[in-house]
């Protein structure tokens, strides 16, 4: 492999990729990854897309971009979905969404007096509808674009959402702010990929009240937390040294801390 990315990889999948497979029973694993259930196919071509031969890596790149979004959706549903293989699966329907968006622009500018009316007639239903009730009836790439772009409705509507694709491309959406996502660590969220996304966000973790929400919220990964302890305020980590709403091991280092700056 060119890049070396740690992950756990199924007997079928390794056939294909431990060290020493032949460059020819790697690109055979660009094909042989249609009969693969989803979450071995997906994890094999991502594999492939970093071999070192430029052969493999095209082939597997090629069948990335030509998967199906009910196959992408299966991998990003599930709790073993690995950050980096998402972050290629939401470059890849994000992609298409543009392409989509472009195409029907196109399309719209040759179209006659009838399209217009149709599109009149869409736009009219379309405000009868909420955004949530829109959202219910939206494909993947189409909720993954308004992720990315939406506004802050559609932020909150979607980030909500049970696929990690979504979801997370409510966190990379460049309009989202700081309170927002403060406002989001308080209200409890369950998913791990959005507070990976978040403890990753070196312009949000300079907020001190983001810091201070992370620590608070038990999904945040302990090695993260207990970073951003040595950063809060006296007041805050006796704070903490007390609460019974935090793990255990975040409120003894917070007491240890506090004993430590009073020497």
């Amino acid at each position: 492999m060119s890049e070396k990315i740690k992950m756990k990889i199924s007997p079928a999948v390794a056939a294909y990729v431990r060290p020493g497979t032949s460059c020819d029973t790697r690109l055979a694993g660009c094909d042989a990854a249609a009969d693969l259930p989803p979450f071995d196919r997906i994890t094999l071509l991502f594999c492939l897309s970093k071999d070192p031969e430029s052969s493999v890596r095209s082939a597997a790149a090629e069948q990335l971009e030509l998967l199906p979004e009910d196959v992408i959706g299966v991998y990003a549903d599930s709790t073993d979905a690995h950050p980096a293989v998402l972050e290629t699966l939401s470059r890849i329907v994000h992609a298409r969404a543009t392409i989509f968006e472009v195409l029907s622009d196109q399309s719209d500018d040759h179209t006659g007096n009838s399209d217009e009316a149709d599109e009149s007639v869409d736009t009219q239903n379309e405000e009868f509808l909420s955004k949530y009730k829109m959202a219910q009836v939206m494909g993947i790439g189409e909720k993954i674009k308004m992720a990315l772009t939406g506004d802050k409705e559609w932020r909150s509507i979607l980030v909500k959402d049970a696929n990690k694709l979504v979801s997370g491309g409510v966190i990379k959406n460049p309009r989202i702010t700081e309170a927002e996502v403060v406002a989001l660590l308080k209200s409890g969220i369950q998913n791990d990929e959005i507070m990976r996304l978040i403890c990753a966000n070196r312009e949000w973790i300079k907020n001190y009240t983001i810091r201070k929400a992370l620590i608070t919220n038990n999904r945040t990964p302990v090695q993260n937390a207990m970073r951003f302890l040595d950063t809060m305020g006296e007041k805050d980590l006796a704070s903490f040294a007390k609460s019974k709403n935090i793990s255990s091991v975040i409120s003894t280092m917070a007491k240890r801390i506090l004993l430590n700056r009073k020497k």
